[in-house]
């Protein structure tokens, strides 16, 4: 034991005194890396082990008092390093590979549920250790904290084993009332559900996310399931493809075409594949692309092929150019990427159904074909906007209140999960810009003002010869129409409340909703809308977080077209449903 206290002795004196290190072996690397809490605090005395790639220990190290450590003269190869100290839970990073004459940084946190070891930067062996501006940029903070003493791992339980390869766990549970902020045009979804999400990676480069949702409609009384799991690889510095299958299903009340009692009522199924990634082309050109592949059965099976990519060109001090392109449905990956800023971005549109109508006794699902060209730079706090985009939308999904026994049987379809009703408007075409400014003040405020010019569909007159849905479908035209908005986004600096609200001015006769800018993240939304989320405290030793969320769109209920019958009933088409809706997340 003396000898062990005298040998980390010299090797902490080595380690933080000046010296004049010898010239570097070109043929080997190094790895150096402080250890921190989840408060940033150096961590003394923890314990660093360098493994080969056959998983054998090659050399161990203790931190110092700044909670460094290096290993050096290291042959070129992949390594891994794992890290352990008392009262916080293990810290493991593989697939860190080492170069002739590059060192390796490593930044590792350690925390009671989620350590975490990140490679910050790669250089060439210099003289001496990071610098001061280093040592202080690595010293970042975590959300989590140490909450709980755990017990060594014993090598000999294979269960114990197996569970030490997993890390970097999360999760999240969600209670909601219609808990979204995705806009109509996208699919529908229950307005009562229970979402839940567990990700994790096993030996720090296999990572796996299992998703799924219950819900229900409450206005309609249709129970709806969805299940997803998602794989990506780690290699090194390279991320493989996210892959995902996704399932849905919903027993349909016998309301619906084709069900004449619960015995013979229709199932609505999804099953999706999907494929996503993001590479790093060269320093100024990134590609964003994927595809699903989406078989839905529903009085027939239908099967589509959805493709979409993104490129991006950064031209340095003129700003960055993009163009965007998607087939099919929708790409709802980038929306959630572009409009979601919280752990697990997917989960608001798992329960996602697309948007289905019947068009000749035969159901369809709305798909649309997108070309987009935008153009954005920044200039200090303030950022300009500039997108155009020609759309072609086939058998565009509108929504109708009161159409239920008021129209003939035929082309209409009654929503899933709601009390209105679905009509299929055919195919349409489209072109659009948009130009936008966006002003940050400070860190926590920013409010963005927006202009457009898009193509709609609007009722040509309000009055019917007949309760026809072909009739219907046969008044409704393409107009151009400008439009306006404005949205503001806050976090409050005490509470942490976020809340983002917006107001577009539109005519109202217009029917179907904004369209999605992919090269801007924006999807401007008809009328008054309200977004607010609330961090909520938790019991002291509690480890995560709670968060209540609530909506209101289309707050003053604009964009209700009534359209008149010859018998004096009526019905209105819809451009946005009011909604209001809340939820609670617990997130870990």
């Amino acid at each position: 034991m003396l000898s062990k206290s005298i040998s980390a002795a010299v090797l902490l004196a080595l380690f933080s005194a000046p010296a004049v290190y010898p010239a570097p072996n070109t043929l080997t690397g190094s790895i150096v890396g402080i250890v921190s809490d989840a408060l940033g605090i150096p961590q003394m005395g923890a314990v660093v082990l360098l493994f080969n790639r056959m998983d054998r220990m090659v050399s161990r190290t203790l931190t110092d008092d700044r909670g460094s450590f290096q290993f050096d003269s290291i042959p070129s190869d992949v390594y891994s390093v794992k890290v352990t100290l008392n009262t916080f839970m293990p810290a493991l990073r593989n697939g860190i590979s080492i170069q002739p004459g590059v060192r390796r940084v490593l930044s590792i946190n350690l925390a009671g549920m989620l350590s975490t070891i990140d490679l910050v930067y790669s250089l060439p062996v210099k003289d001496g250790f990071m610098s001061e501006d280093w040592k202080w940029t690595l010293r970042g903070s975590l959300a989590t904290r140490p909450i709980l003493r755990f017990a060594p791992i014993d090598s000999k339980d294979p269960h114990s084993v197996l569970l030490s390869g997993f890390t970097n766990t999360r999760g999240t549970v969600r209670l909601s009332a219609g808990d979204s902020a995705l806009p109509p045009t996208l699919g529908s979804q229950p307005d009562l559900g229970t979402a839940f999400a567990l990700a994790t990676s096993y030996r720090g480069h296999n990572n796996f996310e299992v998703a799924g949702n219950l819900g229900y409609a409450s206005s309609s009384g249709i129970p709806a399931a969805s299940f997803r799991t998602s794989f990506s690889r780690q290699f090194g510095d390279y991320r493989s493809p996210e892959v995902s299958v996704t399932m849905r299903q919903i027993l349909l009340p016998g309301r619906m075409p084709g069900a004449a009692g619960p015995d013979s009522a229709p199932m609505f199924r999804t099953m999706s594949f999907s494929l996503s990634d993001q590479v790093q082309l060269s320093d100024h050109f990134s590609l964003s692309y994927g595809a699903t592949l989406e078989s839905v059965s529903f009085l027939q099976r239908l099967n589509y092929l959805s493709p979409y990519a993104l490129a991006s060109a950064d031209l340095e001090g003129w700003g960055v150019v993009e163009f965007g392109y998607n087939s099919g449905l929708p790409p709802t990956a980038l929306y959630a990427r572009d409009v979601q800023s919280q752990e697990f971005q997917q989960l608001s549109n798992l329960g996602m159904f697309p948007r289905v109508s019947v068009h000749d006794g035969a159901a369809r699902v709305q798909h649309a074909r997108n070309y987009e060209l935008g153009y954005h730079k920044k200039l200090g706090s303030r950022t300009f906007g500039l997108s155009a985009y020609s759309e072609k939308v086939s058998n565009a999904a509108l929504t109708a209140t009161g159409a239920e026994g008021v129209l003939a049987a035929g082309d209409l379809l009654p929503d899933l999960f709601s009390s209105t009703s679905v009509l299929n408007a055919g195919a349409y075409s489209t072109t659009g810009y948009m130009v936008s400014i966006k002003q940050s003040f400070g860190e926590n405020v920013t409010m963005t003002v927006a202009y457009g010019n898009s193509g709609v569909l609007e009722a040509g007159r309000e009055n019917l010869g007949s309760n026809d849905v072909a009739e219907l479908r046969d008044v409704l035209r393409t107009q151009r129409r400008h439009w306006a908005s404005t949205q503001m986004a806050a976090v409050l600096p005490h509470s942490g409340t976020r809340f983002t609200t917006g107001y577009q001015f539109m005519n109202g006769r217009s029917l179907t909703p904004g369209h999605f800018y992919m090269t801007q993240g924006m999807n401007p939304a008809q009328g008054l809308n309200l977004q607010i989320r609330q961090p909520i405290p938790v019991l002291g030793g509690t480890s995560g977080k709670l968060e209540a969320t609530a909506e209101i769109r289309n707050m003053l209920a604009q964009g209700y077209q009534p359209i008149y019958l010859p018998s004096g009933q009526s019905l209105r088409l819809v451009h946005s449903p009011r909604a209001l809706r809340g939820g609670l997340a617990f997130i870990f």
